[in-house]
């Protein structure tokens, strides 16, 4: 059976392809390069959000793969590169020869799949970003009183570093810290009336308050910051919970860590898809130099005109050869073939 996509590949043709492999390899290398500092920069900030995050939310697959398909495409980009410059020496060539069957397998079934693989993820992953916020902002609020409790002591100062260095309050807004109990215990006079009150007031037995942490205030506002009884327009002068105003961070954590974490995912799944592209140009290329070196006995300028191509033959019979027990037997050469027996000289006169 005929080639798959043959193609005829004189002199000149070999060397430019030799040539615009190598560049195309080396973009491949830069684009990886890129790859994996952006999936290490997304993987770092998740690693200070994981608070915020569900421990069910599979989001931190996401960098954890594309760091492994990057380097998986750094390490095809370099190899390919020496390559494709070692096939233009007729000298340094012969070395390279038996490492582009491994170097193509492995680019293809490595790089590939896990590309493939990072690829999905990119499109799939960010969508359970909202679920994973959500559980995980709700017990950061939660916890934040727990100063002394073992395995929370760090809540309170997680949490209000979010809101000042992300400008935001509460899950989705300043008013989710009414409804949990924000001051610890500890700090609680449980001889003060309005404090028994509050805590009489609710079927959980909570002090729940009108009131807001400290990082909750935006440091533009213009006036002193207005941390409690805010629910009560009397409370303080000039100034109506009901309207827009500059005192409090307007927006919620969990809208702004989505669209924070959503725009890195975004720029890593255009990364990805720039690597994947690269690399089956690469490895296409790298198959139609390997086949049409090998229609010259490995040797580049070789006189004549060769044909690269992608599979010897139809992929039905390829796979078949492959996996067929036998198929690919080693078939001896005429001149491995037994010598017939010489038969006595005697039995063969009459």
């Amino acid at each position: 059976m005929a080639p798959v996509l043959p193609l005829v590949l004189p002199l000149q043709a070999r060397i430019r392809l030799a040539q615009g492999l190598w560049l195309l390899s080396w973009l491949l290398a830069f684009a990886s390069g890129l790859t994996l500092l952006s999936s290490g920069h997304l993987l770092v900030q998740l690693r200070h959000l994981g608070t915020f995050l569900a421990p069910s939310c599979r989001f931190p697959a996401l960098p954890q793969t594309a760091l492994a398909a990057g380097a998986a495409a750094l390490g095809t980009g370099l190899g390919v590169a020496g390559a494709s410059r070692a096939s233009l020496d007729a000298a340094g060539f012969p070395p390279w020869r038996g490492v582009l069957g491994p170097l193509l397998a492995a680019g293809t079934a490595g790089g590939g799949g896990l590309l493939t693989l990072a690829l999905g993820l990119a499109l799939g992953l960010p969508v359970s970003l909202d679920q994973g916020l959500e559980e995980g902002l709700g017990t950061a609020l939660a916890h934040y009183k727990d100063t002394e409790v073992p395995g929370h002591c760090q809540a309170k100062r997680l949490m209000d570093e979010l809101q000042l260095k992300h400008h935001c309050c509460g899950r989705h807004g300043y008013k989710d810290w009414f409804g949990v109990q924000w001051v610890s215990s500890r700090y609680l006079d449980p001889n003060d009336q309005d404090v028994v009150d509050r805590i009489q007031s609710n079927v959980e037995g909570l002090y729940l308050t009108d009131g807001v942490p400290f990082s909750c205030c935006n440091p533009h506002s213009p006036r002193p910051c207005l941390q409690s009884r805010l629910s009560d327009p009397y409370a303080h002068p000039l100034f109506d919970p009901r309207q827009r105003n500059l005192n409090l961070w307007a927006q919620g954590c969990h809208e702004v860590l989505r669209g924070y974490l959503q725009d890195l995912s975004s720029t890593l799944g255009g990364l990805l898809a720039v690597t994947f592209l690269l690399q089956a140009l690469v490895l296409l290329g790298l198959r139609y130099l390997q086949t049409a070196l090998e229609g010259l006995g490995g040797v580049i300028d070789g006189e004549g005109e060769t044909q690269g191509y992608l599979f010897p033959s139809g992929l039905k019979d390829t796979l078949k050869t492959a996996w067929l027990p036998g198929g690919g037997a080693h078939k001896p050469a005429p001149e491995e073939a037994p010598p017939e027996a010489d038969f006595p000289k005697d039995e063969q006169e009459p």
